[in-house]
């Protein structure tokens, strides 16, 4: 099972999300994973993961891997249930990230995800992948901001396409655009 849950900065996306990994790994059994892509430099950011880490409450393994979400899915046990939060932290850091200049592109981004994707299901681990509405407005006039909201759009496409479920949250109501099953009219 793969969830793609997607909304505006503090719209209650993360919430939502963490209720369904619980839900999820409540129903499958298994581990329960949180993989954050956020790096976690400085007071404020100590501060933001610590608060983050009270509210999430216990019972998840947290995995910190800003880039490399191959790796970070080798370190999920099968059977298990993985909160991947966020996609558009994760893509600032390919794109831009220093240790990453040159090494990594915006296709083997997309094969990332690919991959990513293909095994989490081959692996029977159910994926719960979190990301910001970022493009809501006029087009940036900026071409590394176009460039980046371009390749996020392109990421946030595919997950949409492969998931079984496609959730948006605004101002913490979620509105299910897409589940397995059921035909939306």
């Amino acid at each position: 099972m793969i969830a793609f849950i997607s909304g505006g900065a503090r719209s209650g996306k993360s919430t939502h999300a963490e209720a369904l990994a619980r839900r999820w790994q409540a129903e499958r059994g298994g581990a329960r994973y949180y993989l954050a892509t956020a790096r976690s430099g400085g007071d404020e950011w100590q501060a933001r993961i610590g608060r983050h880490r009270q509210v999430r409450g216990e019972g998840w393994i947290t995995l910190e891997e800003p880039v490399d979400l191959i790796a970070a899915l080798e370190r999920v046990a099968p059977g298990s249930t993985l909160l991947l939060d966020c996609l558009t932290l994760w893509a600032s850091q390919l794109l831009y990230a220093s240790e990453y200049a040159g090494e990594l592109d915006e296709a083997r981004g997309i094969a990332m995800l690919e991959r990513l994707l293909a095994e989490a299901r081959q692996r029977d681990v159910a994926l719960v992948i979190v990301s910001n509405d970022v493009n809501e407005g006029m087009p940036p006039e900026d071409a590394e901001v176009w460039r980046y909201l371009a390749f996020l759009q392109r990421a946030h496409r595919l997950v949409a396409q492969e998931a079984d479920e496609v959730i948006q949250v605004m101002a913490g109501l979620p509105q299910v655009w897409k589940r397995r099953g059921e035909e939306r009219s």
